[in-house]
């Protein structure tokens, strides 16, 4: 039925679930989610996405994020940034005025922990429970079933979360109060673009040299220098391919809320701010949608 990846689902009892954003990555975890036997009724600006995901995984969906969310016991959200949670969640046709008292809204979107504490304070008001989630693992991961969850919130709330969660992660923590998901993924996303970088400059060093990148790649990875970067993405840099899921538009909008929390936060983060520059280089080579290893082609 589904083309997403394999995946053994825990025992939970079905649940009434919307899905608010089917792209790359909230198509697939939508569908883990009706797999797992949830009823699932989803939203998509564009309403193509939407009739493609239920032909695909069965439910239902509706034209406006309060339609989604009717009878709804937990609300997923996965959108592009703050100003696109803000339009799905808040107003008149937004998800809070469609959900009834007690349910749970889960925030999966990457964005500030500054709209994640908005939400948190908006859901309260409407007397429903708020997680900020935001997921790394990419494309594959939201296939494959194997994310990982990072989440703020209160602690009954993310009880009730996890099991559900679980049908596309491999591991869901509650790290914090609300923002503090947000805050971790700011973590995940400085500590891969300095990876990024390190691999780039190794690779274009060992090219230079005349090495064989692939061979010597290898035989690294199994030492102090491995890492997911270099595992599954360095032999694919050093054939110059780089089509394989987060782009470069979206790391930088990762970096840039970063950098402006580092900026309140007092945080000194100078190769952060240089490889979003870097990354900056890639999109005027027309590389806006290639994958963040991408990196590497500035070097060349």
């Amino acid at each position: 039925m589904a083309s997403i990846g394999t995946k053994t689902y825990d025992s939970t009892a079905p649940l009434n679930v919307s899905f608010i954003g089917l792209g790359v990555m909230g198509f697939p975890m939508a569908g883990h989610l009706a797999q797992a036997g949830h009823a699932v009724r989803v939203y998509n600006r564009t309403p193509s996405k939407a009739r493609d995901w239920v032909q695909e995984f069965g439910g239902s969906h509706a034209p406006t994020p309060r339609e989604a969310v009717q009878d709804a016991d937990m609300v997923f959200l996965c959108v592009g940034n703050d100003d696109d949670l803000r339009s799905v969640v808040l107003g008149a046709d937004g998800a809070l005025a469609g959900m009834k008292p007690g349910s749970l809204l889960v925030d999966h979107t990457t964005a500030s922990a500054k709209v994640a504490r908005e939400l948190h304070a908006a859901a309260q008001d409407q007397e429903v429970a708020f997680i900020d989630a935001p997921v790394s693992g990419g494309q594959a991961g939201a296939v494959n079933g194997v994310l990982t969850v990072m989440c703020g919130g209160d602690a009954d709330a993310f009880e009730r979360m996890k099991p559900v969660a679980q049908a596309y992660s491999r591991a869901v923590t509650l790290l914090g109060e609300p923002g503090a998901g947000q805050l971790a993924k700011m973590v995940n996303q400085i500590c891969i673009a300095g990876l990024v970088q390190g691999l780039s400059e190794g690779i274009a060093f060992g090219q230079k040299a005349g090495l064989d990148m692939k061979l010597v790649l290898d035989v690294i990875s199994k030492g102090a220098a491995q890492s997911w970067q270099m595992e599954n993405r360095g032999a694919t840099m050093v054939d110059g391919q780089f089509d394989f899921g987060f782009a470069v538009d979206w790391m930088r909008k990762d970096l840039g809320l970063v950098l402006d929390e580092s900026r309140n936060n007092g945080a000194r983060l100078p190769v952060t701010a240089l490889v979003d520059q870097f990354y900056a280089d890639v999109q005027q080579m027309g590389g806006s949608r290639w994958d963040t290893s991408s990196l590497i082609k500035r070097l060349g």
